[in-house]
């Protein structure tokens, strides 16, 4: 039997999967790894952790799996979330930790570079807000804090730029990668002069960019023969988590958009061209030549609620923070909608869209004597997804929505999908059985390798038989509450920068 294997390297793990050459998923395996944060505005994760954990699922996989079953790996594609920064030398050993997207310590490199009057010429050339999370700006506080370096830094790449190297010896982005970092020109399909200028590095410091169905890199001959499959098979470069859940959703066209909610969360939409916002709150990353996937990402999303979890669940009859969370969603079901009252700003970590505001902070509004745990795990999960909507809400100015995709883990929960039909007061259908990332890989890949005509013939092998519709009554409640939450997020914008300003005393 033939197949292909995906390696999606995400913000809390390592997924990979075996699909065969029809897109439909066979077996998976999956390690974790932890976000270290040294400082509160900081988060990191150790590189060589993730490559570990990479090799030892795959390799799991591959025993367990492949080659029990006689499977033949024609393929492998890859994955991985935006906008990680790693500073490596010359060999290619990191220089320190990995600073991944949820970190905010480039705010003064934001403010310096609005003062200089850049910001909105270079968010019209790479599509990126400016905003902490920007590999631009990562790399701007890195080289402004060259004195934390013992060596010179060679490169400054992505977690998946990481992996890839350590299997193949190349250093190779994918496009929609690249026009992730704040530092590609989507408009020309090369890096921007200005922002390679403002950061003061040089092209030579960034990787080679490639299509993404790029099938020029080989595997180390060490590393095929420890995973047990030939040299010969192909390496797809593959795009970013956000691309590939988009494609892994069904979207290559207008009129539908895609909900992701992981760790973080995200709403997409796909078009033949840029989305144009004066505002600069849209990001627009390439897919491929005539496809831009366009949208905007929340900070806080699964993380925030798997935090709520750890600091308010109860672990003394369970041993897995997931029991933990199931107890809490059968809890909700029993709080009536807006949590009599309670309502959560969910800003933990800051946050991106639409508000791009790093000093954004976590507050719970309208706390009296009867509310319970119960409560503050309702409006949690409220607040939440009226981020969720947030973002929605945004993108529905620029282009028409018809129909709402939903994946990723944290939504696979039914109470969580029909809140959000509620919330947005559309129809949301899927296939919870589908691994979104994955099957975004999985049908890139298959179009590389000629199985599919085109992306769009790829996504009509794709069955979205899962359907919830809004509960009107519900819809109108949410809109309600919405516009509280909507109305504390603007009227504590001066408040959270003076709450930064106490934090640095």
């Amino acid at each position: 039997m033939e197949a292909i294997l995906t390696i999606d390297i995400n913000t809390t793990s390592v997924k990979v999967q075996v699909y065969d050459l029809s897109g439909k998923a066979l077996y998976q395996k999956q390690g974790s790894y932890p976000t270290f944060h040294p400082v509160a505005e900081w988060s990191e994760q150790d590189p060589e952790q993730v490559y570990i954990t990479t090799l030892f699922v795959v390799k799991t996989l591959i025993n367990e799996f492949v080659l029990p079953n006689k499977i033949k790996i024609l393929s492998i594609g890859f994955s991985g979330s935006m906008h990680s920064v790693l500073p490596v030398n010359a060999k290619g050993i990191p220089l320190g930790q990995a600073i991944i997207w949820a970190d905010n310590r480039g705010q003064n490199q934001v403010k310096k570079l609005q003062d200089i009057g850049l910001d909105t010429r270079i968010y019209a050339q790479t599509g990126t807000p400016i905003h902490p999370m920007s590999p631009l700006m990562k790399i701007a506080w890195l080289e402004s804090n060259r004195g934390i370096f013992l060596e010179k830094v060679a490169k400054y790449i992505s977690l998946k730029e990481y992996v890839l190297f350590q299997l193949t010896g190349q250093y190779r982005v994918d496009e929609s990668m690249a026009s992730s970092t704040g530092l590609f020109d989507i408009t020309i399909k090369g890096w921007s002069n200005e922002a390679l200028d403002f950061a003061h590095i040089s092209t030579n410091q960034l990787s080679e960019v490639s299509s993404v169905m790029d099938n020029t890199l080989t595997l180390k001959p060490e590393i095929a023969k420890s995973w047990g499959i030939s040299t010969d098979t192909q390496v797809i470069l593959g795009a970013t988590d956000g691309c590939l859940a988009t494609l892994g959703a069904g979207i290559i066209s207008e009129g539908k958009a895609v909900i992701s909610i992981g760790a973080s969360s995200a709403v997409r939409i796909a078009g033949k061209e840029l989305l144009k916002d004066q505002q600069q709150r849209v990001f627009n990353y390439l897919l491929t030549d005539n496809c831009y996937i366009s949208g905007g990402p929340g900070n806080n999303a699964g993380v925030v609620f798997e935090w709520f979890a750890k600091e308010f669940g109860d672990f003394s009859e369970h041993a897995y923070i997931e029991e933990v969370l199931d107890e809490i969603f059968q809890k909700i079901e029993s709080i009536p909608l807006g949590a009599d009252g309670l309502v959560f700003l969910p800003y933990l970590l800051g946050e991106r869209a639409p508000v791009w505001n790093a000093n954004a902070r976590g507050s719970y509004f309208g706390l009296h004597i009867n509310h319970t745990k119960s409560h503050l795990a309702r409006a949690t999960l409220e607040g939440i997804l009226f981020g969720v909507y947030s973002i929605g809400k945004m993108l529905a100015t620029f282009r028409e929505i018809d129909e709402i995709r939903i994946n990723g883990s944290f939504a696979s929960h039914p109470l969580c999908v029909q809140m959000l039909s509620d919330i947005f007061g559309k129809r949301i259908t899927a296939n919870l059985s589908y691994d979104g990332v994955g099957q975004g890989i999985a049908l890139l890949t298959l179009t590389q390798m000629g199985i599919f005509r085109d992306l769009q013939t790829a996504t009509e092998s794709l069955n979205f038989d899962q359907e919830w519709l809004p509960n009107s009554g519900n819809h109108a409640k949410y809109q309600a509450y919405y516009r509280l939450f909507e109305r504390l997020t603007k009227k504590l914008e001066e408040e959270f920068g003076y709450l930064a300003k106490l934090r640095d005393l």
